[in-house]
């Protein structure tokens, strides 16, 4: 377990600041939430005594950081779960997640998480907050993902998240059909009757999304989807906000019926696609060590290419 042990006196042009704000910018190697979170565990003082996030600084106030780097969770153990890595170097491993593996550990999921296998695969990933796993996608979705090996790395790609400067490409086939591309713009938050969903909500959060048509069928649609932002299950609620929802979409699109103009063959085809229609095709960030642009590419799985080639086979 590594420990931190820091000293620090707030500079007097920092004078106004909120507390988090001001060691976010005295100690820009660790991230806010982690700032926030050892304010909350009372690992940093405050002329010796603990201090609220929001507490505003005045300037002169003496610091002191006692605090651990591991992240203390004993649901998380390694478990020997292949991954396809598409790159890995001292600083970052991409991977190609395939549809059906969870992320994170959580309620239902304790074991057989893309985390359970990054322990095994890099024990050290303990001492990182979410064993360096730093966005998600959703279990049916498959695709790239990056994940930080170090807490310098992690700190950076969440600043990146953070200025949308990491570019998120996914393909996605939808129900119905869109001539034109363009941009949903609709913010996100909890469904006001469902907790588990997500809708677009006025009082939610920003949520932005490209999209360019890349094939119509008869009636469905090809996209390419590109995330301004990274909200939850962001391009299917806003596919489905647009009335287009995602092909095999168990949550978002279950009431979305056919058109007639659908053959009864293909809409079997479609029906039999047990989980939605969406890949995380590229991905593109700053390396965090060198600050080079490097992007990445996975080739759409199996089980899509086939359903578009159904696609192609029924349409007139």
């Amino acid at each position: 377990m590594k420990q931190i042990q820091l000293n620090l006196v707030i500079p007097a042009p920092l004078a106004g600041q909120r507390l988090d704000q001001a060691l976010a910018h005295l100690l820009p190697e660790y991230s806010r939430s982690r700032i926030q979170q050892w304010l909350e565990q009372q690992m940093i003082l405050v002329n010796g005594q603990p201090a609220k996030s929001r507490a505003k600084v005045l300037g002169n106030e003496k610091i002191v950081v006692n605090a651990s780097l591991i992240e203390t969770n004993p649901e998380w153990q390694p478990e020997e779960i292949g991954l396809s890595i598409v790159y890995e170097d001292a600083d970052i491993l991409v991977i190609n997640k395939p549809a059906g593996l969870v992320v994170h550990p959580a309620a239902g999921n304790y074991t057989g998480t893309l985390l359970n296998a990054l322990l095994h695969h890099l024990p050290e990933l303990v001492a990182l907050p979410r064993a360096g796993i730093v966005h998600r996608l959703d279990k049916e979705t498959s695709g790239l993902l990056v994940v930080a090996k170090t807490l310098e790395a992690h700190t950076h790609l969440v600043k990146q998240l953070q200025a949308r400067t990491v570019k998120r490409q996914y393909e996605a086939l939808v129900v119905g059909n869109l001539i034109t591309s363009g941009t949903i713009d609709a913010p996100i938050g909890r469904h006001s009757l469902d907790r588990k969903r997500m809708a677009v909500v006025t009082q939610g959060k920003p949520a932005i999304t490209h999209y360019t048509v890349l094939q119509n069928f008869s009636g469905f649609t090809h996209l390419q989807v590109n995330l301004e932002t990274g909200r939850t299950h962001q391009i299917r609620v806003h596919m489905t906000h647009l009335k287009h929802p995602l092909i095999g979409d168990p949550v978002y699109g279950k009431r979305q019926k056919l058109t007639k103009a659908v053959p009864h063959e293909l809409k079997e085809t479609v029906s039999g696609f047990k989980r939605q229609a969406l890949h995380a095709r590229r991905l593109g960030l700053l390396h965090p060590s060198n600050g080079i642009y490097m992007e990445w590419e996975a080739p759409l799985p199996t089980d899509m290419i086939k359903l578009i080639e159904q696609l192609y086979f029924y349409h007139y």
